[in-house]
């Protein structure tokens, strides 16, 4: 990972699939919300693809997709996911390679930092202290720290302002068409790691500034 392209005065970076990989948390939440209420597994590979929009819309597409599920079901599975997600949490994920050598020498150049992602806080602030990574960051938005989440660019224009920079001073780093169209709805430029979740979308054909790879 690196931004020796751009000289901004703060970077933005998205949680899950840019920072850190939480798919096996995710999926093993996912299954054991799954089991408990009946219903047949989900590969690891299907529920990667589902990741991205937040817990509600993970479990939803875990509850719907091949088959169908009620409102009140869904609602149901969000409350047992959340529970699980709770245990689980931090168990299994890893910090991609190149991401505390990227936090370290952004922060040894004064660049002011911010979290980004659509993970509810209470589930954000306890990975970010499970995987020793807190300290990096000035502040963090949450996916209910407003009433809106990425794409919606409010979210994004909340950290600048956090940070006390112009949008023209931050870069974005994601890993998705959210975080993308929610960088340049507020007029920031943003760049796609390679190696995300992307909900399935190959991340090179999502409009962006630029792509980075942690080879």
């Amino acid at each position: 990972m690196s931004t020796a392209r751009f000289a901004p005065r703060a970077v933005l970076f998205d949680l899950d699939g840019t920072l850190l990989d939480t798919i096996a948390d995710l999926a093993d939440a996912a299954n054991l919300t799954l089991a408990e209420l009946g219903r047949p597994a989900r590969s690891q590979d299907e529920i990667h693809s589902f990741v991205g929009k937040g817990i509600p819309h993970l479990v939803r597409r875990c509850m719907i997709e091949g088959t169908s599920a009620t409102e009140a079901e869904i609602e149901t599975a969000v409350t047992v996911f959340r529970r699980h997600y709770a245990v689980v949490n931090g168990a299994r994920t890893t910090i991609y390679p190149g991401v505390i050598e990227t936090l370290q020498t952004l922060r040894a150049r004064d660049i002011r930092l911010a979290v980004v992602t659509n993970k509810a806080e209470a589930f954000t602030l306890p990975l970010l202290a499970r995987m020793e990574i807190a300290h990096y960051f000035d502040t963090v938005v949450s996916g209910d720290t407003l009433a809106v989440k990425k794409p919606d660019p409010a979210v994004v224009r909340l950290a600048c302002e956090r940070l006390e920079v112009a949008p023209t001073e931050a870069l974005m780093i994601g890993d998705s068409a959210n975080d993308a169209l929610a960088a340049q709805g507020a007029g920031i430029p943003v760049l796609l790691v390679t190696y995300g979740y992307s909900e399935g979308v190959p991340v090179d054909t999502i409009e962006c500034d630029g792509l980075l790879s942690n080879a």
